[in-house]
C-alpha cells in the first residue's frame, strides 16, 4: 500500500512538467461551456487532459503491485483496475481531444455513445471478474462513480481535493473489513493526484478533463463494488467482513456522499426541464449552484472537500464501531 503511494507519486512528479508541455504543444485546450457561471470564461483555452498524470502514475503502481503479489486473485483484482483505468482513459481521450477536432464546434462525445462505451468497458471487466448476476450492480456502481467524479471536475482543485478526502475512507474500510488489497489502488490514486493538484490549484494551469476524471471515477466505483461484495463470493471480490449488509452499505454510502451530491441533481434537473419546463435546482452540477448564490470558487471547493472529510470520518466511524466493541 505505502509502496504503491510512493511509486505513483514519483511517477506523477516526473511526468508532470513534460505532460504539461506536451498538452500545450498539442493544443489540448478546454472549451468552457456558455452555461457555466460567468467567472469561468477567463479559463477558456487552459490546457486540459492533465488527468493523464495521475492515471498513468496509478497504472504504473498497479502494474508493479500485480507483478509483486503472490496471490493470483489479488493480481486479478489489480489487473481489473488497470483495464478500467486504460479503457475509461481512452473514452476520455476521445471526448477531450479526438471528437472536438473531428467535429469542430462540439465539446466532445454526446452522452449516449459515451455511456454505451462506459458500459461496455465496465461490464467487460465485471464479467471477467465474476460470472455472478451481481455484475449488473457492480457495473452500475462503476458508471455512477465515473460520471459523478466527472461532474466534480468543474472547479479548480475540487476533483483532486475530493479524491484525497475519500482515500482514507477506502483504506480504513478495507483494513477493518478484511480486504487490505483495496487500499493499494486507493493509495496509488492519492499518490498520483498530489503532483497534479500542484498544477490544478487555483488558478489552474491545467484541467483534469475526461481523460482523468472518467477513469479515476471508474476505479473508485470498482473499489466500492468490491467492498460492497458485488462480485462472486468465494473469490477475492468478497466484500467487507462487517457484521451485516446494512453497516456495509451505510459506510459506503457515507463515503460516496459527495459523489451522489454531484451526480443525482443532474438527471433530476434534466428530467424536470424536459417534462415540466422548470428547474428543480438553480444550477447543476450542484457546485455551480453555490457559485450562482454568490460563493467564491475557492469557498465552494473548500466547503465541498470539508463535507467529504466529515462524510469519510462518519463512514469510518460506522465501519469501525461495528467490529470493535
Amino acid at each position: 500500500m505505502i509502496l504503491a503511494f510512493w511509486i505513483s507519486l514519483i511517477v506523477a512528479a516526473i511526468i508532470s512538467k513534460p505532460t504539461l508541455m506536451l498538452l500545450k504543444a498539442a493544443k489540448s485546450r478546454q472549451t468552457i461551456s456558455q452555461h457555466v457561471p460567468d467567472g469561468h470564461q477567463v479559463k477558456q483555452g487552459t490546457p486540459t487532459m492533465g488527468g493523464v498524470i495521475p492515471v498513468v502514475a496509478a497504472m504504473a503502481a498497479l502494474v508493479f503491485s500485480a507483478s509483486q503479489t503472490a496471490s493470483g486473485e489479488h493480481a486479478r483484482f489489480y489487473i481489473g483496475g488497470i483495464i478500467l483505468l486504460f479503457g475509461f482513459a481512452i473514452i476520455g481521450f476521445l471526448d477531450d481531444y479526438v471528437v472536438p477536432r473531428m467535429m469542430p464546434g462540439t465539446r466532445g462525445l454526446s452522452w449516449i455513445p459515451k455511456l454505451i462505451m462506459q458500459f461496455v468497458v465496465a461490464g467487460g471487466v465485471c464479467i471477467w471478474a465474476t460470472k455472478d448476476f451481481q455484475i449488473v450492480t457492480a457495473t452500475v456502481l462503476i458508471l455512477f462513480f465515473s460520471n459523478a467524479y466527472n461532474f466534480s471536475d468543474g472547479l479548480d482543485a475540487l476533483a483532486g481535493g475530493l479524491l484525497l478526502a475519500m482515500v482514507p475512507g477506502f483504506v480504513v474500510l478495507a483494513s477493518v473489513g478484511g480486504s487490505p488489497e483495496v487500499a493499494v489502488p486507493a493509495m496509488a490514486l492519492a499518490g498520483g493526484i498530489i503532483p497534479f493538484l500542484f498544477l490544478n490549484a487555483p488558478p489552474a494551469r491545467v484541467f483534469m478533463g475526461d481523460f482523468g476524471s472518467l477513469p479515476i471515477g471508474a476505479l473508485l466505483g470498482y473499489l466500492t463494488a468490491y467492498l460492497a461484495g458485488q462480485f462472486s463470493a468465494g473469490s477475492v471480490f468478497a466484500g467487507l467482513a462487517l457484521p451485516d449488509a446494512t453497516t456495509t452499505y451505510l459506510s459506503l454510502g457515507l463515503l460516496g456522499f459527495m459523489m451522489a451530491a454531484e451526480l443525482i441533481p443532474v438527471p433530476i434537473q434534466i428530467a424536470s426541464v424536459k417534462l415540466f419546463k422548470r428547474k428543480v435546482f438553480p444550477f447543476t452540477p450542484i457546485h455551480h449552484a453555490f457559485e450562482r448564490a454568490g460563493w467564491k470558487e475557492t469557498r465552494v471547493v473548500w466547503s465541498f472537500v470539508l463535507v467529504q472529510v466529515l462524510a469519510t470520518v462518519a463512514a469510518i466511524t460506522v465501519a469501525y464501531g461495528s467490529v470493535v466493541p
